[in-house]
């Protein structure tokens, strides 16, 4: 480990979902970093980037001036454009440069023990519960998540989408991590467990994911496979040793007692069964929907595999606190009308969400701001199916623009067309352009019993924008 803080870091970005953690990870190993990012320059999340700098870190203004030395390791996702200063100054000083990918599996490969979590959608729940069942059992995971896990938050750690373990001296037992199959990195990782929980259309076509999700189960010793969904379980082939997990499929090691499941409008109850020795344990999610018991399922795969006792896993996720932005419940205002802040913004996750919501009564208001205007290109037609099949006739879908933070981008294909397609589909749905015009008609329409669900990705101020809408109603 020692090569990675034997020189300093700039991060192109800091403040992203992916780069934050990593950040934190290569600073608690004692590395050096500094960084810059295009939302503190535009004043968004101030108490983030105020935070980090309490840490140590050394922020600068994203104008090239923090990229000094030729020492320095440039770190920037695949998305940042060749036109950005510090990208410029880089290649100017000839500084070496990894992606978000290629840094994170250096630290995860140099780890004794390494869970990779793989698959559409649930990534950041499942590591969230897998470092929390390894954390509380004596583990001391090294964790690596793309959401604020709430088990670590703390006065000097509201931002916590990492958790430090021994990993510093190369004696920690396990690295924890969230692997992404969307840009293909999935490959750079080379997992002592993967976990695997669903293949669906995303970013990629399903041919590339078949073969990218099933290079991935042979690379590692053992694989805990859902058994439940059907591409998933026909890659169960191509891993040495196979840990099945499924609600449904009784040919799963490890699966849940029929008839034992009790949804809540908060959590969930239901009987977490170990088909190999015939053992049976009680499991209380805080956590609802069935989409949260498949997470637990995988998490409790996962770990088996790492060693942990199942049981004592099960035990575990009794007190599992969810993530940031995951089916989040901001509050219910006085007139008894409840946001919920939520991170859905593929097919997959969006649906999770609407189904969860629909299994109690009263309406749903769902605003959806979606992550900018490629991915509507690629799944917009199956988002506008999900809204129109998973919401009722007395439910709205609300659409802004989507998300944009700069930079080259085709807008010709935007919020209005998917309304369109909501609204083809037979489903409710209106387009307000503005996201603070879409506050004002959500507070003038929200009635007592309603839901609202925020749902985007890719902007922290969402969160900020679901409390707010909170202290209106």
């Amino acid at each position: 480990m020692d090569d990675l803080t034997a020189h300093p870091w700039f991060f192109c970005g800091i403040g992203g979902s992916g780069m934050l953690p990593l950040a934190l990870i290569l600073k608690g190993m004692g590395g050096a970093v500094a960084g810059s990012d295009r939302s503190r320059d535009q004043g968004r999340t101030p108490e983030k980037f105020a935070w980090l700098e309490s840490l140590g870190f050394a922020l600068f203004p994203q104008d090239g001036s923090g990229v000094t030395s030729a020492a320095q390791v440039l770190v920037a996702s695949a998305a940042v454009e060749e036109t950005v200063p510090e990208m410029v100054r880089a290649r100017e000083l000839r500084c070496p440069r990894l992606s978000r990918a290629e840094l994170l599996a250096r630290l995860f490969n140099a780890a004794p023990g390494r869970i990779a979590i793989g698959g559409t959608s649930g990534k950041s729940t499942v590591t969230g519960m897998a470092g929390w069942i390894m954390t509380a059992a004596g583990r001391d995971p090294t964790i690596m998540n793309g959401a604020v896990m709430k088990n670590f938050v703390r006065d000097d750690a509201p931002f916590a989408s990492a958790r430090v373990g021994a990993i510093d001296s190369g004696g920690g037992e396990a690295f924890v991590s969230e692997v992404d199959e969307s840009d293909g990195s999935i490959a750079l990782y080379n997992p002592t467990v993967a976990a695997l929980l669903n293949v669906s259309l995303d970013h990629k076509s399903m041919e590339e994911l078949r073969d990218l999700f099933g290079d991935f189960l042979a690379r590692a010793d053992v694989a805990a496979i859902n058994l439940d969904d059907a591409e998933t379980a026909a890659l169960a082939p191509r891993a040495k040793r196979v840990i099945g997990f499924a609600i449904d499929n009784p040919a799963a090691a490890i699966g849940v007692e029929v008839g034992s499941i009790t949804e809540g409008p908060t959590g969930l109850t239901a009987t977490i069964v170990d088909r190999r020795s015939g053992a049976a344990w009680p499991l209380q999610l805080k956590v609802p929907g069935r989409h949260n018991l498949a997470n637990a399922l995988a998490a409790l795969a996962a770990c088996d595999a790492a060693g942990v006792p199942l049981g004592d896993g099960v035990a575990a996720l009794g007190s599992f606190a969810g993530l940031a932005r995951r089916f989040d419940i901001i509050g219910t205002s006085p007139s008894g009308v409840t946001v919920i802040d939520d991170f859905g913004h593929n097919p997959d996750k969006v649906a999770a969400t609407l189904r969860t919501l629909k299994t109690h009564p009263g309406r749903v208001i769902a605003f959806f701001q979606p992550h900018g205007y490629g991915p509507l290109r690629q799944m917009g037609h199956e988002l506008a199916e999900v809204f129109a099949r998973e919401l009722g006739p007395d439910d709205l879908t609300i659409l802004c623009d989507p998300v944009y933070f700069g930079g080259t981008v085709d807008k010709s294909e935007g919020s209005a067309r998917i309304v369109d397609l909501i609204k083809a589909a037979g489903g409710k749905a209106e387009y307000v352009p503005s996201r603070e015009d879409c506050a004002a008609r959500i507070a003038a329409i929200a009635q007592p019993g309603d839901r609202i669900a925020v749902m985007g990705a890719r902007d922290d101020t969402l969160t900020a924008f679901a409390k707010d809408l909170l202290a209106r109603l």
